[in-house]
């Protein structure tokens, strides 16, 4: 699997830590940035440069990490067919991923430990989708979407 990675400047270290464990397990990962701690940027930025290479189908999901997670999160979930889930424990990883089909993972470097967030990514990959009876909700979740969002153009 292709995994795209995105981080702000506070994250590059767990950034970097996340993608060589992924690459122990066999992942590709993808690198969107940022490269240097020391240069400020915008985590929208970099939570939009990744959820744009899954709907360009550059990669197949994605990691992104800022303070909180929170805000990079905020960002990509604004980009249709995007869910992105801030985790920060690895129960409510995999269960993203089961019950809502969640694309991308995104944590904050200021909330977990490179130990734990290894964790995390783990429950993330290991999950897959369980449709049924979620699969009617993120179906909804998506019309939500389509009622509210802006449509896909490239």
């Amino acid at each position: 699997m292709k995994v795209g990675f995105g981080c702000d400047h506070v994250a590059v270290e767990l950034k970097q830590t996340l993608m060589e464990h992924l690459k122990e397990k066999g992942y590709e990962c993808v690198d969107y940035g940022a490269y240097d701690p020391n240069v400020k940027v915008n985590y929208p930025e970099l939570g939009l440069k990744v959820a744009e290479a899954i709907m360009r189908g550059e990669v197949e999901k994605g990691v992104l990490i800022c303070g909180t997670g929170i805000g990079i999160s905020l960002a990509a979930n604004k980009v249709p067919g995007i869910r992105a889930a801030v985790c920060s424990e690895p129960y409510s990883a995999k269960l993203t991923v089961e019950h809502n089909n969640a694309n991308i993972i995104a944590m904050g470097a200021r909330v977990v430990g490179p130990e734990l967030a290894k964790m995390i990514v783990d429950e993330f990959f290991g999950a897959e989708f369980q449709g049924g009876r979620h699969a009617v909700r993120v179906d909804m979740i998506a019309d939500i979407e389509k009622k509210y969002g802006a449509q896909w153009h490239e």
